[in-house]
């Protein structure tokens, strides 16, 4: 049930930025590029769950964006995103695990502002698709050989995700943000924004038979970002 939600709200998404696309007055518009970094903290929602805390990792990122003056715009990035998991082994002491994915995404956000013309604010909201270019795992024991250690092995906890290989490193999901710009002049801005992302696709296999049958990300980002009016 919840997966077909997140399915729909997806569809509605992209609806809702097509509709505004064909909304705008193009005949009063500017053009924005910009580059912005920050930093992400991220887990992965795992079916059945697996304790766990927020990893950072770094955003980079690259911006078009297409805006009017009655409060609505477009935004087109190109972002680099390192999300993935940290353990957490409590009770148990002494144990450290984390596995980082590195992203390449492309989220098409409906902008919503409002304010003046030295400061405001926004929302920006729509659907993302990402491609996972890398996978780091940092870990101070044998993880591959988890097997012979007695003392996890007895801990009642999930152990294949230490091994799991990738399945898909394809991913879509849903991103919203809340920001607020400054104009240092007519043609040179900074922004500061804090993002969240769903994602809707798992990165395990997640058949009945399969160790996990959900192991989606999701993802908040605090980016800093500075913006050059084209036009």
């Amino acid at each position: 049930m919840t997966n077909r939600f997140l399915t729909y709200a997806l569809l509605m998404a992209l609806l809702f930025v097509s509709g505004t696309s064909h909304a705008l007055d193009f005949s009063d518009h500017n053009i924005s590029v910009g580059a912005k970094g920050g930093m992400s903290l991220s887990k992965v929602n795992f079916q059945p769950s697996v304790p766990q805390k927020l990893i950072a990792g770094m955003v980079l990122g690259a911006t078009v964006r297409y805006i009017e003056e009655n409060h609505f715009g477009l935004i087109g990035e190109l972002n680099l995103e390192q999300r993935g998991w940290k353990e957490d082994f409590k009770p148990l002491e002494g144990y450290s695990f984390s596995r980082q994915f590195t992203y390449l995404q492309i989220p098409l956000l409906t902008h919503i502002y409002f304010g003046s013309d030295k400061a405001r604010f926004f929302f920006n909201a729509g659907p993302e698709i990402g491609i996972m270019i890398g996978d780091k795992t940092s870990s101070n024991f044998d993880y591959q050989n988890v097997a012979s250690n007695e003392e996890l092995q007895n801990s009642y906890r999930q152990l294949e995700q230490f091994t799991e290989p990738i399945h898909r490193r394809f991913d879509y999901g849903i991103s919203a943000g809340l920001g607020m710009e400054v104009n240092i002049n007519s043609k040179h801005a900074i922004n500061l924004e804090g993002r969240f992302y769903y994602g809707l696709n798992d990165v395990f296999k997640n058949h009945k038979t399969d160790s996990f049958q959900g192991s989606s990300s999701m993802s908040i980002m605090v980016t800093l970002g500075y913006n050059i009016r084209l036009k």
